[in-house]
């Protein structure tokens, strides 16, 4: 079949309607030296992440230096601000009152831990990307009803077009198809 140069293969999808299926087949594409591959699904499947071979994401170490950063930089200024640049000696009390610098710092924390969650989350994710060569895969609409989809990518080592294709088929899915960059 002719195929244009500038249009390349993504991957190869194979269509189930259990969530069974969906781990199963994850499963035993892990095992099977498949490395690139994700999986499509309308609901949270326990233990699918494992299946594919996921790692821990960096996530929770960003935010947690986000909130760190915000809770000693809410600290230093209040300090600098109370302390070293406009000293007010109210009372006899003391100008360092940390009590007193607590709300803000609290606040700087969350903050500073949220902008870092959503940022992340953007970066991490490779988002903004309004479109995926995996929207071009027919019925993928249903990923969000009652589907699952798997697709092992091309840019895998051990992708080859015909393997996958026949090494998908054995697990009876309801379609397998191969989609394109374009």
């Amino acid at each position: 079949m002719f195929k244009p140069k500038n249009i390349q293969t993504y991957g190869v999808v194979a269509e189930f309607s259990s969530s069974d299926t969906i781990l199963e087949v994850a499963t035993k594409a892990h095992e099977a030296g498949y490395r690139v591959m994700e999986a499509y699904s309308p609901v949270p499947v326990h233990g699918l992440d494992e299946a594919l071979g996921r790692k821990r994401s960096i996530l929770p170490w960003l935010v947690f230096g986000g909130g760190t950063f915000g809770c000693l930089g809410g600290l230093f200024m209040q300090y600098w601000m109370a302390v070293i640049n406009y000293p007010w000696n109210v009372g006899g009390r003391p100008t360092f009152s940390w009590p007193a610098f607590i709300p803000v710092t609290f606040e700087l924390t969350i903050l500073c831990s949220a902008l870092t969650t959503v940022i992340g989350m953007f970066a991490l994710n490779g988002l903004p990307r309004p479109h995926h060569p995996i929207f071009n895969t027919p019925n993928f609409d249903r990923s969000t009803l009652d589907h699952y989809f798997i697709c092992i990518e091309a840019k895998d080592p051990k992708f080859n077009e015909q393997d996958v294709t026949a090494f998908l088929n054995e697990f009876k899915p309801e379609a397998v198809n191969t989609i394109t960059d374009a």
